[in-house]
């Protein structure tokens, strides 16, 4: 009987709740009450008839069983102990190492027949001690300042333009040279040319 009250209840509701948000505390309940109607009908069914997707009823269940807050630990078992770090970086600060990347390290020692860790380790151990870098010579470049030329007064300095004009014929062009006062922006001269030349 109780079965029964929980779906026709779940039902009512079920309609206008399946196009808003559902709260925790509503799908706390629907995860109970699919476990409760599971028993007779089978999940699958149970899920179809109060419109919940099987895959999330599932999800719910298999949340991590960690406190909240604490999370799970970012550490490996099989990480680097101290001492095993501290062997490693004497192997990388040996004098014959001393140009070498880790990988070519790593080679020459598994020749020896010793064999701490991967040379991916290697690096990261580099890192953490400010030992690994760029070794290629970086270009630094100065900053430059822009150049700015200033005016205070008319005629002062001049700049120049050079624009090319249509010809009365076809493919025929002219260059309009003008010579500019930066300071008051008027036209000081102008030249029409056939072509460009240092004349």
């Amino acid at each position: 009987m109780r079965q029964a009250e929980i779906m026709i209840e779940i039902q009512k509701s079920g309609d206008a709740a399946r196009h808003t948000a559902v709260s925790d505390a509503r799908k706390r309940e629907l995860k109970e009450a699919v476990q409760d109607l599971s028993t007779s009908g089978g999940v699958k069914r149970v899920c179809d008839e109060l419109s919940i997707c099987g895959a999330s009823y599932y999800r719910q269940g298999q949340r991590s069983p960690c406190p909240p807050g604490l999370g799970r630990p970012h550490s490996s078992a099989r990480h680097l102990q101290q001492d095993e770090k501290a062997a490693v970086l004497a192997c990388l600060h040996e004098e014959r190492f001393q140009d070498c990347s880790p990988a070519p390290v790593y080679a020459s020692l598994l020749e020896e027949g010793r064999y701490h860790c991967s040379f991916r380790p290697r690096y990261r151990l580099l890192a953490a001690e400010g030992e690994s870098r760029e070794r290629r010579d970086q270009l630094i470049r100065p900053a430059y300042a822009k150049p700015e030329w200033l005016a205070t007064g008319p005629n002062q300095l001049w700049s120049w333009e050079i624009t090319k004009r249509r010809g009365p014929e076809r493919w025929t062009f002219y260059s309009l040279y003008v010579m500019l006062d930066v300071f008051s922006r008027s036209v000081t001269g102008w030249m029409m040319a056939y072509r460009e030349s240092a004349e």
